[in-house]
């Protein structure tokens, strides 16, 4: 959550962040950026891909299996994508987690209780809205989890292509509540998707990982080391039962997120920096390559609005995940006696939430192992998943654009840097080493105007003489 703590003793909600947060999440976010639009661009070259004459080389390569199944990881392309490459992805989110809880924002309970509780509700209702379409429409409850995932790249992609001017403190809160249902969604996959152990396999994977640790806390050093140890963990988690994405988790929590003396970053920040773009750049849209190819046709959109499953995954990213990010940060806020920002209102972060309800990369993934023995219900599933966040993108395109005036003010307070020293003004107003600085400007610009008036008014006394 983007808090921060003022001089009076209300706390604020969506306020300015620190500095060093503020640059930190800048950075996060304009690699996530970049990732989205490349998630984008596969995500609908998969569509196109999957409707035109081609559609058979499509299936065809998605289904082509490859690796030695000795070991088990005689895979398809499409599954290599899914529980290979998204560990990947997976373990970023790690590393991001276990920096906010040692770092960020999750650190401070009670900044953390608000994004938290933001988060739970916003997952909490969707899979509620599914559930109770369902019941009434006589449908499988299978997919109550397709919807409770955000997509945070695909997010933030909407946002670069809209170019809404969105403040740093809503995109930190958007960054947030995507971090916490990361968390939340991998707890989902790890206890509801796992239907058999192989407890040999399993245990295999925990020494891996204990390895992993050991290896981290005595400083040794090396991708020839990490490397192939994280792939023998990877193996052994994907043969234990347990999505293998797991493995990408727990490896990201192992390593240290905060500095040391004369530290400039942690191990887990500059890893974290190397990852991040193979995850965003690489892992992700093959990912959706090789997921989101789906038939679309006129009655294939028509049953995701008459079909208790599909209509119950586009209500969840819609509505419940609109309504509980909203109203758990409305209660969060009430209770905890936050006040939201003077500079924001309550609709910019309706707008956000309603952000939120784009839900790809982890909807796409929960929605093959909910509905793993029905290949067509798959399908329509991931049609649902692409047509509830087209939806989302939409409401909140025209949400924020109707407030996009005021965000670039905001934006623009927030860049403004007239001594032009790297450090936005509005972070120096207590450093009376900066009003030195702007004193001396604003001397130099009033002698510079001083000399235009003289020689202004020169000239004027030169032009009243005679003809």
């Amino acid at each position: 959550m983007a808090a921060t703590r003022t001089r009076n003793a209300t706390p604020k909600f969506l306020g300015r962040l620190s500095l060093p947060e503020r640059n930190f999440v800048a950075e996060a976010l304009r690699t996530e950026t970049v990732g989205g639009v490349l998630l984008l661009v596969a995500a609908i070259a998969a569509l196109i891909w999957a409707n035109t004459p081609l559609r058979d080389s499509y299936a065809d390569v998605s289904h082509y299996h490859l690796g030695p199944a000795s070991l088990g990881l005689d895979l398809s392309v499409q599954h290599w994508a899914a529980d290979g490459l998204l560990a990947v992805f997976f373990f970023v989110a790690g590393i991001e987690l276990k920096r906010e809880l040692v770092a960020g924002d999750l650190k401070d309970p009670k900044a953390a209780l608000l994004p938290v509780v933001a988060a739970v509700c916003g997952m909490a209702v969707p899979a509620l809205v599914y559930t109770l379409t369902n019941i009434t429409g006589g449908g499988s409850l299978d997919g109550w989890a397709v919807p409770t995932a955000t997509d945070i790249a695909f997010a933030l992609a909407v946002l670069a292509v809209i170019g809404t001017s969105l403040p740093s403190a809503l995109r930190a809160f958007l960054l947030t509540l995507a971090v916490v249902d990361d968390l939340f969604a991998i707890l989902i996959i790890a206890i509801f998707f796992t239907d058999t152990l192989n407890f040999a396999a399993l245990a295999g994977a925990v020494v891996g990982l204990l390895v992993f640790w050991w290896l981290l806390r005595k400083g040794v050093r090396g991708w020839y080391v990490y490397v192939p140890l994280a792939l023998v963990i990877w193996g052994l988690m994907y043969n234990s039962g347990i999505h293998a994405t797991i493995a990408g988790v727990a490896m990201g929590l192992m390593l240290r997120c905060h500095r040391h003396q004369g530290e400039e970053h942690s191990p887990g920040e500059h890893i974290e920096h190397l990852v991040r773009p193979l995850s965003a750049g690489l892992a992700v849209p093959l990912f959706a390559l090789f997921s989101a190819g789906v038939a679309v046709s006129g009655g294939a959109l028509g049953d995701v609005f008459t079909r208790p499953e599909t209509l119950g995954i586009v209500l969840g990213l819609v509505v419940g995940k609109a309504v509980g990010i909203f109203g758990g940060t409305w209660l969060a806020a009430r209770f905890t006696r936050a006040s939201l920002s003077e500079d924001l209102a309550w609709p910019d972060v309706f707008a956000v939430a309603s952000l939120a309800g784009i839900g790809f990369t982890v909807s796409l993934l929960i929605g093959e192992l909910a509905f793993a023995g029905d290949a067509v219900l798959t399908d329509e599933a991931k049609a649902a998943v692409l047509v509830g966040s087209l939806i989302a993108a939409i409401l909140a395109t025209t949400l924020l654009k109707i407030r996009n005036a005021k965000y670039r003010t905001l934006c623009e307070a927030e860049e403004l840097d007239e001594d032009r020293d790297g450090i936005p003004d509005i972070y120096e107003q207590d450093n009376p080493a900066y009003h030195l600085r702007m004193a001396e400007i604003y001397e130099r610009k009033a002698a510079e105007h001083r000399k235009l008036a003289e020689v202004a008014g020169g000239a004027s006394d030169g032009d009243d003489g005679p003809a």
